[in-house]
């Protein structure tokens, strides 16, 4: 296994437009590589840059039907009528909608692939993420589901143990039905409280199917104004506990940054220096439980310049094995590109926002509506994997 590790990224990426003035304008990720590349993450000897593979109708269908895919297809020249979850204010309609999402999903099983033949240990794909779509249905800016379409071309090459965590704001939902009823993938999803955010699913409640697949779906719904230090307290009160009783053989995580608290889609409070402790524990948890097997995706994440190309070159830099100081200056040549994009944002002066990382580790006698939420996540999921809920050493 090399110890080596890739970044996949093709400038073709940015023609995931959605049509112009939509939350997840591209620009985001190449504000993210342009301010990656200005800190040196990107230099040669440390990751390797990687052209992904477009993906095909094989690769595709593993997790959509051929049906949604032509819809997909004909989607421009229909963009009214197509139906599928297109053609809304969400998942508008855009000339090219198709190769872009397949583009992205390729990329996804190209970094799996350098994972799988051993020419990466880990691999990212911030370009990747897209974990709401469902098999017959666009939804949350999201077209073909490339985490899902990734995960089960690794259960293709025999893998029999797959861990999915999903950081983003929003519920993993696509995920979580893709493998509902497979007992070889466990989906963990850390999000805010379906009560208050889209898709108003993942309560700690839906477990996996009962028959086919108990305890296979791991879900901590946090309330709102969850910060720094009770995301983390949270996070590692439960996560690490069923992902190392599963023992998978590979991680994959959803690294989506809308928790953070200048987001203008949800309502936690993460700043990015709690995003970057949360890539640091996922890192680290891969080591851990599956030889440091890491493939780590996108997501969400809509604060286009203070927020996204922070958090996602804070993860190159830790899977890379070279984390940033947080106190790191931006240039000010990353600024100009800023403004030559025409946004009108402050830009931020340096990788950290003084946010405070520390926590105290979870016990089951204090009372906060972060540890109300932990107790029910564990009592849940934890005694289906043979753990104590009441126990924090598990």
């Amino acid at each position: 296994m090399s110890d080596g590790v890739s970044v996949v990224w093709d400038d073709a990426y940015l023609g995931y437009t959605w049509g112009g003035d939509h939350p997840m304008h591209p620009v985001r990720l190449d504000l993210t590589m342009r301010l990656a590349d200005t800190l040196g993450v990107l230099a040669g000897d440390r990751v390797d840059v990687v052209r992904p593979e477009s993906a095909g109708e094989d690769l595709l269908t593993l997790v959509h039907d051929a049906e949604y895919l032509d819809a997909v297809r004909r989607a421009p020249s229909d963009p009214t009528g197509v139906g599928h979850g297109l053609g809304g204010a969400d998942n508008p309609v855009f000339d090219g909608i198709y190769e872009s999402a397949a583009l992205i999903a390729g990329g996804s099983v190209t970094a799996a692939k350098l994972i799988h033949e051993g020419r990466a240990q880990h691999a990212v794909n911030i370009a990747g993420g897209m974990h709401h779509a469902m098999r017959e249905f666009a939804s949350g800016f999201c077209v073909f589901n490339d985490a899902a379409i990734a995960i089960a071309w690794l259960l293709g090459q025999g893998y029999e143990r797959i861990a999915y965590v999903d950081l983003d704001v929003h519920h993993g939902d696509g995920v979580q039905a893709a493998f509902w009823s497979d007992p070889r993938v466990l989906t963990v999803s850390v999000h805010q409280t379906p009560l208050t955010l889209f898709p108003g699913t993942g309560y700690p409640e839906e477990t996996g199917d009962p028959d086919k697949a108990p305890g296979t779906a791991v879900n901590l719904a946090l309330p709102n104004g969850t910060d720094d230090s009770g995301w983390l307290r949270a996070f590692h009160a439960v996560v690490p506990g069923v992902v190392k009783a599963f023992a998978p053989q590979i991680l994959v995580t959803q690294c989506g940054c809308d928790t953070h608290h200048e987001d203008p889609l949800a309502d936690l409070g993460l700043t990015v220096d709690g995003q970057r402790a949360s890539y640091a524990a996922v890192h680290q948890l891969a080591h851990e439980v599956c030889d440091g097997k890491w493939l780590a995706l996108g997501g969400g994440g809509y604060g286009l310049v203070r927020c996204v190309p922070r958090a996602w070159t804070h993860l190159i830099a830790e899977a890379s094995g070279h984390p940033l100081a947080p106190g790191t200056a931006i240039p000010d040549s990353w600024a100009r590109d800023v403004l030559s994009k025409g946004l009108r944002i402050e830009p931020p002066g340096s990788m950290t926002e003084g946010g405070w990382t520390g926590f105290t580790r979870w016990d089951p006698f204090t009372e906060s509506r972060v540890d109300r939420a932990v107790t029910r996540a564990r009592t849940a999921a934890y005694p289906l994997f043979g753990l104590d809920p009441d126990d924090p050493r598990d």
